[in-house]
């Protein structure tokens, strides 16, 4: 794959990946007792209807369904199944009740309102995609019953498969300590990753190995950190995984500026993060732990983080924060209004509303024939301009052969499964092959077809596989115009706003650092750190995916890549400074220059990438005392 990446575009390259792992198998087994068995019992009760639209809750919850805590997994499926409800509820009354031109109006500006709120993280996309599929399908799709109806029973739907996921055991969980399989392997994630880098200073593999740390910690927060019906942790087990979850910052800490001195680490420094990684997992004691010697700073904070650590395990911790700041409503609203969700937000807005302006049209004009199935046009269009799914041509070439792909394949299931029984069997073989399928959208396309073109059949329409080609094939040319019109917003706002937002994180990491007044809050200056390279690996995700586009779009983000660069560098540097100040309380020459150098690179890259420098961020560097 490393060689055709090369010898392709980047853009085709990207259609063409897939990710990789061994199978969910707990995923997979939520996916058929989901649909599958609801389709089941309303078909049996007389309500085939009623069971539509629960499938549906449920099909889409397990797009969302992904490997980590139950905790987490409550607001990842949770939250964007409420917005489906409350699409739904408004397409079906807006389809019963208003005109052509007064529907395609109001779901565009519809559009609009997900398309901004989307941009405030992966949770929002999601509600913001499942709002507009559900409120197409709620004006489109001809169901017997109320708007309200519908709606409960779509979060029905959603909420089965969020009790499958509450109760059913995940492989590998740790016996006696049931609630918490997903977020004890999150946190022995943590101390492998800190192994790893260990095991990488001095050597070629070190960023990379950096990077996969901050990706640790970043699922570590967000799977201890799911809603709860306390603001705190209540259980002894989980407060203890929290502190265990503390102990491991200053070890990522002092392995990040081992990282940045760049001198190989002794093997033995790598068996104790090794160690306690089998602790967390099997909730067992750590025994004795091998000590580095102490002859640099970067050295002596590992070794007392490892004592630290020790100490953890074996007596409890007091700190069970997870360094995390309450985003607040004003900071959510600028986002929102910000470059990057007005942006979105218009382009969501176009393609939704063009998509459901040409399929009124078709409908009203009797291209359908005799069967309302208007809404898969807008639904298809919302898929395709959704940039988590990846740059915008490898979405519409996946997209176009996914959904020919389950055509096909649905047209042979339709002409030998017996109905509704053998529709039935295959929503739910759908439904656990969704897991899988979302490795690559072409292959969740072409499940998710199957899955919803049975679902049509089962509620009394005939097939439409044929139809749904041209369909899809006509939302990928609207999206792909939109896509490519220039003036919607600054191009590339998205990239820029992640930018702008990880290097004024840097920024507020570094001040907090060099200011000797707050060099003792290290709880403080975890959070920031935090901060700081989550917002930097939001960052890089965003330029990586533009940089995928088509080069009519890729250019938009030129320079972008250098300037995270530049921060990492800063940020890995900080987090260097903030050692050695901790050891010694004032800064080497080899600190300061770095810095001073970071900070011109940094100012010159963000002014060749058009990025605006706030005043208050050209900070002054101490002095080596």
């Amino acid at each position: 794959m490393s060689r055709l990446s090369a010898a392709v575009p980047p853009w085709l390259a990207h259609a063409l990946r897939a990710q990789r792992g061994p199978v969910p198998w707990s995923a997979v087994v939520r996916g058929a007792l989901a649909a599958g068995p609801l389709l089941l019992v309303a078909v049996l009760s007389g309500r085939t209807s009623v069971g539509v639209v629960a499938a549906l809750g449920a099909m889409l919850a397990g797009i969302n369904d992904r490997p980590g805590s139950r905790r987490a997994a409550v607001r990842r499926l949770g939250v964007p199944a409420l917005a489906g409800a409350g699409g739904l509820l408004v397409g079906s009354y807006a389809g019963q009740h208003v005109g052509a031109v007064t529907l395609t109006l109001l779901l565009t500006v519809l559009g609009l309102l997900a398309g901004a709120v989307s941009a405030v993280g992966p949770v929002a996309s999601g509600a913001g995609t499942q709002l507009l599929v559900a409120a197409a399908i709620g004006a489109g799709m001809p169901l017997p019953e109320p708007g309200w109806q519908r709606a409960v029973f779509f979060v029905g739907g959603a909420g089965w498969l969020l009790v499958l996921r509450l109760a059913l055991p995940t492989p590998g969980a740790t016996a006696g300590d049931y609630r918490f399989d997903g977020e004890r392997d999150a946190v022995g994630g943590v101390y492998d990753a800190v192994a790893a880098l260990l095991e990488a200073v001095g050597g070629p593999d070190a960023p990379g190995r950096r990077v996969a740390l901050t990706a640790a910690l970043d699922h570590a927060q967000d799977a201890l950190g799911g809603p709860r019906l306390r603001s705190y942790a209540s259980s002894a087990a989980e407060r203890r995984l929290h502190a265990q979850y503390a102990a491991a910052l200053p070890l990522a800490e002092a392995a990040t500026a081992l990282a940045w001195a760049g001198e190989a680490v002794p093997a033995r420094a790598v068996e104790g993060p090794r160690r306690l990684a089998v602790a967390v997992r099997t909730s067992t004691h750590t025994g004795p732990l091998p000590a580095p010697s102490r002859s640099a700073p970067a050295l002596r904070a590992l070794d007392d983080a490892l004592l630290h650590a020790a100490d953890t395990f074996d007596r409890g911790g007091d700190d069970t924060a997870l360094h995390t700041r309450r985003r607040t409503a004003t900071s959510l609203a600028r986002t929102v209004l910000g470059s990057a969700g007005r942006e979105y937000g218009l382009r969501v807005a176009l393609c939704f509303g063009a998509s459901v302006a040409v399929a009124q049209a078709l409908h009203h004009a009797r291209w359908y024939g005799s069967h309302s199935h208007w809404y898969w046009l807008p639904a298809t269009a919302v898929f395709l301009v959704k940039p988590d799914l990846g740059p915008l041509a490898s979405r519409v070439i996946c997209r176009a052969a996914g959904t020919v792909l389950g055509a096909v394949l649905f047209a042979g299931f339709a002409a030998l499964l017996p109905r509704p029984a053998g529709l039935v069997a295959l929503v739910a073989l759908c439904g656990a092959l969704i897991p899988v399928a979302t490795r690559h959208f072409a292959a969740q396309t072409a499940v998710v077809t199957v899955l919803v073109l049975s679902l049509v059949m089962v509620g009394g329409e005939p097939g439409a596989s044929w139809s749904r080609i041209g369909e899809t094939l006509l939302a990928c040319a609207i999206v792909l115009l939109v896509g490519h019109l220039p003036a919607l917003g600054q191009r590339g706002g998205g990239v820029r706003a992640r930018l702008t937002h990880a290097a004024e994180a840097a920024h507020v990491y570094l001040a907090h650092v060099l200011d000797d007044g707050t060099t003792d809050d290290r709880t403080g200056r975890w959070t920031l750190r935090r901060e700081a390279y989550r917002a930097l690996a939001e960052a890089r995700a965003s330029i990586d995916l533009a940089a995928a586009e088509l080069p009519a779009l890729a250019r938009h983000a030129e320079g972008t890549d250098e300037v995270a660069a530049t921060l990492e560098r800063l940020v890995d540097t900080t987090t260097a400074c903030a050692v050695q100040l901790d050891d010694t309380g004032r800064l080497t020459p080899q600190h300061t220059e770095r810095i001073t150098a970071l900070l011109d690179e940094l100012a010159e890259g963000r002014e060749r990438a058009g990025l605006a420098v706030k005043e208050g961020q050209a900070l002054p560097v101490p002095l080596a005392g």
